[in-house]
């Protein structure tokens, strides 16, 4: 309801803008003696819709009473010093001026409103977004959800729970050397790689996307988890000398680190990311 009441005033607006100026164009038309003048009061009014459209109606009738001022202060002056009348042209743009704004403002209500929610949809759709578009993994969103189920049923059932933190060694120095469309592959050939050297009962997230950064939960201790990390790195090498070879400028390396749940020195999702990326400094 609120949608399409605010869609005729959008409507109305229009309609009306229109009408007023067909007005001025038949107003100028018929008064040659002051063409000039009216072409730049004209302009003027149309500068002050502008200025509405890209502000607020309240900086837009502003300005239409700082030009109602010196138009009035203009007239008055021709008045005293030329023995001028006021006609006709006097009232008519002290009035149309601001009318045009008012107007134009109306009519781009509805698209301000469309972009304000557009712009506040995104944002919501951002934040509630819990898997990546690119590589269908869940994020660092996902991750803080997940991690607390993952933890509860390591302290529950006394079942060791490890985090591995997964980085691309030199990214910074390699998103130099090759495009950004081969940048979003290597991310996602990564990821498949990752997600092919886990169990089904693990969880892979990716963390970070500017500074790709994955993270995944395996049920397993510190030493079982080497056995990953091995996989992985030897699937890496695998794919260098053979799929990657062609593909990609560079060889890709990895950097992991890993750290084991602990409840007394782990306080929460965010610190047990942390102290895996501490673990990274020890993978050269």
């Amino acid at each position: 309801m609120r949608r399409n009441r605010s869609s005729l005033t959008s409507d109305l607006g229009f309609l009306t803008f229109l009408i007023l100026i067909f007005a001025c164009i038949v107003y100028i038309a018929g008064s040659p003696d002051h063409y000039i003048r009216n072409i730049i009061i004209l302009n003027v009014a149309f500068i002050l819709a502008l200025v509405t459209y890209f502000t607020t109606v309240t900086a837009g009738l502003t300005l239409n009473l700082a030009f109602i001022f010196g138009y009035g202060f203009f007239v008055v002056y021709q008045t005293v010093s030329e023995g001028a009348s006021i006609g006709v042209d006097t009232y008519f743009w002290l009035i149309m001026t601001p009318l045009l704004t008012v107007v134009l403002w109306l009519f781009t209500s509805s698209t301000r409103e469309l972009q304000a929610e557009n712009e506040r949809l995104l944002k919501r759709s951002a934040s509630l977004a819990t898997v990546d578009e690119n590589t269908d993994l869940r994020n660092s969103i996902s991750f803080q959800k997940d991690a607390d189920l993952f933890t509860g049923i390591s302290k529950r059932y006394q079942i060791p729970l490890t985090l591995l933190v997964v980085k691309v060694k030199y990214w910074n120095e390699i998103r130099r050397l090759i495009p950004e469309e081969q940048l979003a592959e290597a991310i996602y050939d990564v990821s498949r790689l990752s997600q092919s050297s886990i169990r089904t009962n693990d969880a892979l997230y990716l963390l970070d996307k500017e500074e790709p950064t994955w993270g995944l939960l395996l049920f397993t201790d510190r030493e079982g988890s080497k056995i990953v990390v091995e996989r992985i790195k030897q699937r890496l090498q695998e794919l260098n000398d053979t799929e990657f070879s062609g593909k990609y400028k560079v060889n890709l390396g990895l950097k992991i680190g890993a750290v084991e749940y602990a409840a007394e020195t782990i306080e929460n999702p965010l610190d047990f990311i942390v102290q895996a990326k501490k673990q990274l400094e020890y993978d050269v």
